[in-house]
């Protein structure tokens, strides 16, 4: 079983540098206004404080280096990249996952970064942009949950198009803009590009044909049919790039699909979360592993048969800056399956 954890060593280290570099004039020019998921925003100058709600927000923001802007996070699913630990520890967590209106505006924050429209946004869960707005609060939502998404069709939303890392890299540039930090948005978008291609180019190197694939995210009950990524999402994105078909046919961006549909498509590949939360028992990564396993269906899939199962942080199923290790680990993987 393919179990390597996920780094983001070079992230921490281009942020590190690049904010050391940093020359001192700035570089946005304020007012900045940007049209951010269908909603005008203007800043008047870099927020001096911001509050996340949304792991990928959280960890975009520590890549830029902007760790000491951050006055609380919100929505974790799983550890944050140990590059970032000494610094996250830090900084006060509001709540593991969704945070209340009130204990988000008790921080005074001078941005909320969002993660999820259904968090923030017309029928948010912690509330609507324009609550925060009513308080003098702006908030910026990351592109990569609204773009080519209607997230008016349930919690997850629906893609209308595949996702694309353009997404994810506008989100940086965007908050990097924000924050008056260009050049490291600049440089951390790169160094992701660069990666993103080297892994796609192992993956083609490999000349798969008819390899297939799907991601498990989690299940409300063991016994019951489970979350996978459907058509859409990052996950969707990362098996096109690789050269995998995805066995879920669905453009939902997490639907529920039986065992006995995905074991008649008979992936060659499954891919597991790992994560630290604990909502459904299936969060558990040794609760996946072991139905896999003993499960008079699932077990009869050649992926578990031939132990061609690939563990990756659950945040990394997630558009964030994960999805680049998530690719790189993936990439390895097929190798190792030798698939030809």
């Amino acid at each position: 079983m393919f179990t390597k954890r996920l780094t983001a060593s070079s992230l921490a280290v281009c942020g590190a540098a690049i904010g050391m570099a940093l020359p001192a004039q700035a570089d946005t020019s304020y007012p900045l206004t940007l049209t951010n998921c269908g909603v005008e925003v203007t800043f008047d100058a870099a927020p001096d404080s911001v509050v996340t709600v949304g792991q990928a927000a959280t960890e975009i923001l520590y890549a830029l280096g902007l760790g000491d802007k951050v006055e609380g996070t919100s929505v974790w699913f799983t550890d944050v990249l140990p590059e970032f630990a000494e610094l996250n520890a830090g900084i006060e967590r509001v709540s593991d996952n969704d945070p209340i209106f009130e204990s988000v505006v008790a921080k005074r924050p001078g941005l909320v970064a969002v993660q999820y429209e259904w968090h923030v946004g017309a029928q948010g869960i912690v509330a609507t942009r324009e609550q925060f707005s009513d308080l003098g609060i702006p908030t910026y939502t990351l592109p990569a949950d609204c773009v080519g998404k209607d997230n008016t069709t349930g919690s997850d939303g629906t893609r209308l198009e595949l996702y694309a890392m353009d997404s994810l890299y506008q989100g940086i540039t965007e908050l990097a803009q924000i924050f008056d930090v260009g050049p490291r948005g600049e440089a951390l978008v790169a160094d992701l590009k660069a990666r993103e291609e080297a892994a796609i180019a192992a993956a083609q190197a490999l000349g798969l044909e008819d390899a297939s694939a799907v991601f498990w995210f989690s299940s409300a009950e063991m016994d019951i049919d489970p979350y996978v990524a459907g058509q859409g999402g990052a996950p969707a994105y990362m098996m096109q790039a690789l050269g995998l078909e995805n066995v879920v046919k669905s453009n939902e961006e997490w639907p529920v699909v039986s065992w006995e549909t995905i074991a008649r498509a008979n992936p060659t590949v499954i891919v597991a979360a790992r994560m630290e939360r604990r909502r459904f028992e299936a969060d558990d990564i040794e609760r996946k592993l072991e139905f896999l396993a003993t499960d008079p269906v699932a077990s009869l899939m050649e992926a578990v048969k031939n132990d061609r199962i690939v563990i990756l942080d659950a945040h990394s199923m997630d558009p964030s800056i994960r999805n680049i290790n998530a690719l790189e680990t993936l990439a390895a993987a097929l190798a190792e399956f030798d698939l030809k």
